[in-house]
């Protein structure tokens, strides 16, 4: 007989942890150490769980890399002990959180799903209840006495997508969160399906955590418009101190092609400022090249992000930064997929 797997709940704080005090119809945050009095419904998972909070809670608006660093080492703590965690955080800024996460741990052989919710915990119509639940379940998940799933994901209204190919797109629908370029893991309808091909595995079973805990924060993101001018890229890039930039470039990964924009990028890269060229539309992928408008880019030393999202890109740069990589080893390890974060270029 297999013993019932450990789940350990983290708490950053978010929506999902708020519950009504219905005398003053405030929202104050819900002491995970009574979940299971709160959830009943938990008693029927077949698995033992326990919590820890952050002392201090905190809104995903204040997110920052030191919670992503209190995030991780929480998990490196407790790695042995649990056979699977659930993050709780802001739904806001879980798609950066989670895709930064996933580059912070090599080798997880652990479910790690984060979650949350549009409506407290405590609401009469809260989606709380179930992402909370599932996302327990689908942690203690097991095929073989093995954990069916072992990488970071995100589980939100019936679907677990892999977190790093997650985008918000709702502020109001419970379906928050869709994953453009890669289907979901798993569905949960009447029977909790995943979808197994497409699921990562672990390379090498005996192969030990690694946690990553430095990140570069002297990053930028910069969205093209129609009108952009001159002064703005230029002060953009000019940031002090700054190394990388994720540009969000119009379709396939195209940019103006005049000659001050093109000047202003080469003159950052010959810096050793690392850009990498990311698409705006929610679909699809940048194919440097493809369109005249790309060729320039391209020769400059542009990096293609590929289908890679902006959250995930922003993640993936600000982890590669701090590797101290040669010009072609970061371009090609940006280009290849570590976490599968993106398709083969």
């Amino acid at each position: 007989m297999t013993n019932k797997p450990n789940i350990l709940i983290i708490y950053t704080g978010g929506t999902i942890g708020m519950i009504k005090d219905y005398k003053t119809n405030a929202l104050k945050a819900f002491d995970f150490s009574q979940i299971v009095d709160k959830i009943p419904e938990l008693q029927q998972l077949d698995c033992i769980i326990e919590s820890i909070s952050f002392e201090e809670v905190i809104d995903s608006s204040n997110m920052n890399t030191q919670y992503y660093i209190d995030i991780v080492e929480i998990i490196e703590e407790n790695y042995t002990k649990f056979d699977g965690f659930v993050i709780l955080t802001g739904s806001d800024t879980m798609s950066y959180i989670s895709s930064a996460v996933s580059f912070m741990l090599e080798n997880l052989q652990k479910p790690i799903i984060f979650t949350g919710s549009q409506l407290p915990i405590g609401d009469l119509r809260t989606d709380a209840k179930e992402n909370l639940i599932t996302s327990i379940e689908i942690a203690s998940a097991r095929k073989n006495n093995e954990p069916i799933i072992s990488e970071v994901c995100l589980y939100f209204e019936y679907k677990l997508y892999r977190a790093n190919r997650t985008t918000k797109i709702s502020a109001e629908q419970f379906e928050a969160f869709t994953s453009m370029n890669y289907p979901p893991l798993a569905e949960s309808g009447v029977h909790l399906n995943f979808n197994e091909h497409l699921i990562q595995k672990p390379i090498e079973k005996a192969e030990k955590l690694i946690v990553r805990k430095k990140l570069v924060t002297d990053v930028v993101i910069l969205k093209l418009f129609p009108g952009i001018t001159k002064a703005v890229v230029e002060s953009i890039l000019n940031i002090k101190n700054l190394k990388g930039v994720v540009i969000e470039t119009y379709g396939s990964g195209n940019a103006p092609n005049e000659n001050w924009f093109l000047d202003l990028l080469k003159e950052a890269t010959l810096k050793g400022i690392k850009i990498v060229n990311v698409t705006q539309c929610a679909g699809g992928s940048v194919i440097l090249g493809h369109y005249d408008t790309s060729v320039s880019l391209k020769e400059i030393g542009v990096i293609s992000g590929g289908d890679i999202t902006t959250e995930s890109a922003i993640a993936k740069l600000m982890y590669l930064l701090s590797e101290n990589l040669s010009n072609e080893a970061f371009k090609s390890f940006f280009e290849t997929p570590l976490r599968g974060e993106i398709s083969s270029i």
